[in-house]
C-alpha cells in the first residue's frame, strides 16, 4: 500500500467485510491493538455509521465483492486512504482454516498494517457504468441463446428443419403459425417468440447506446483507434475499453493488448464467432500490445 507523501499520517487501520445485509467493521492501530472492536453494521445504517466513525487519518481496506463500489464511494471521501483488496489473492496470502467474521476482519487488518494488501484497480464511475451495461447486454445474449435453444429442441423433437434467416424474424412469424404442434407446445412457442422478440429489441437498444457512447468522450478518441482493427466493431470495442479502463495502469502495452484480446475474444465467442475469427482477433490483440506507437499508443 503506497501512501502519498502529502497525506496525513495514518492513525487507524479499518477493515470492512461486506455481506449481503450488513458490513462487518473493525479497526486497529499500528501496534495491532483494537481501537474499533469488530461489529456488524446493517447495510441501511452504514452511511450514517461511516460518517460518525470514520475520519481523516484512517486507512481502510475493503475486500472486493459485488457491491464493493457503493461502499467505496461512501468511504473514500471520509478517510485518508482506501484500498480494495483482491479476495482470491488475500486468501492465498492469509489462508485460515477457521473463518469467522472477526477473523476475516483481523486478517485484512494485519495485511493492511503490514502494507501487503493485494490491491485491485479502482475504476472510475464511467468505467463501472460501462462495465455494468456490457454485463447486462451479456445476460440478454444468454437469455436469447437459451430461448433459441429451446425452440431448436422443440423443432428437433418433431424432425422439423428450422427456417432460414433466424427464428425470430418477422418473415418467419407466419412459418411458425403453419407448424402443427400440440396446444401446450403452441402456447410455449408463442410465449418463447414473444420473449425472444423483446430480448432482441432490448439488446438492439443497448447496442445503439454503445454506439452513441463510442462517439462521445471519454470513449470516442480511444474507440477510434480500436475500430481500426479489421473485424472489431462497436460492441467488441466497448467491451475491450470497459475491461482496460485506464491503459496507464498497465506496465507495458503488450499486457494491455492481452487484456484487450481477452475482452474481445470473449465478446466474439458470446456472439457465436468461429474459431478462425477468434484466432484473428487474438492476433490483432497481440499486435495491439506490440504496437507501441500505433493503436496501443493512441489509447494511452
Amino acid at each position: 500500500m503506497k501512501i502519498p507523501s502529502n497525506a496525513r499520517a495514518i492513525e487507524r487501520y479499518v477493515a470492512l467485510d461486506i455481506h449481503k445485509e450488513y458490513v462487518m467493521a473493525g479497526g486497529m492501530n499500528a501496534a495491532q491493538e483494537w481501537v474499533l472492536r469488530p461489529r456488524r453494521v446493517e447495510m441501511e445504517r452504514f452511511r450514517a455509521w461511516a460518517i460518525s466513525n470514520l475520519r481523516m487519518g484512517d486507512a481502510v481496506v475493503i475486500e472486493a465483492t459485488t457491491n464493493v463500489w457503493d461502499i467505496y464511494d461512501i468511504v473514500v471521501g471520509l478517510v485518508s486512504r482506501v484500498v480494495v483488496a483482491h479476495p482470491a489473492a488475500v486468501e492465498q496470502i492469509a489462508e485460515a482454516r477457521v473463518k469467522t467474521d472477526k477473523q476475516d476482519i483481523e486478517r485484512l487488518l494485519r495485511l493492511l498494517i503490514a502494507g501487503i494488501v493485494p490491491e485491485v484497480w479502482v475504476p472510475p464511475v464511467h468505467v463501472r457504468e460501462l462495465r455494468a451495461l456490457i454485463s447486462y447486454r451479456w445476460r440478454l445474449v444468454k437469455m436469447s441463446i437459451m430461448i433459441q435453444n429451446r425452440l431448436h429442441s422443440l423443432l428437433h423433437r418433431h424432425n422439423i428443419h428450422p427456417p432460414e434467416g433466424g427464428l425470430d424474424t418477422e418473415k418467419n412469424r407466419s412459418w411458425w403459425e403453419q407448424q402443427e404442434f400440440s396446444p401446450l407446445e403452441t402456447l410455449q412457442v408463442k410465449q418463447e417468440l414473444a420473449t425472444l422478440y423483446q430480448v432482441e429489441r432490448h439488446k438492439r437498444e443497448i447496442e445503439q447506446e454503445l454506439g452513441r457512447m463510442s462517439n462521445s468522450e471519454p470513449w470516442a478518441s480511444q474507440a477510434a483507434y480500436l475500430m481500426q482493427l479489421p473485424g472489431v466493431g462497436v460492441v467488441i470495442t466497448m467491451t475491450a475499453l470497459a475491461a482496460i479502463g485506464d491503459i496507464g495502469r498497465f506496465e507495458s502495452p503488450k499486457k494491455a493488448g492481452g487484456l484487450c484480446w481477452l475482452g474481445c475474444g470473449r465478446a466474439r465467442q458470446r456472439q457465436g464467432a468461429s474459431r478462425q475469427e477468434d484466432h484473428q482477433v487474438r492476433t490483432q490483440g497481440v499486435a495491439l500490445g506490440d504496437d507501441r506507437g500505433g493503436v496501443a499508443g493512441g489509447l494511452a
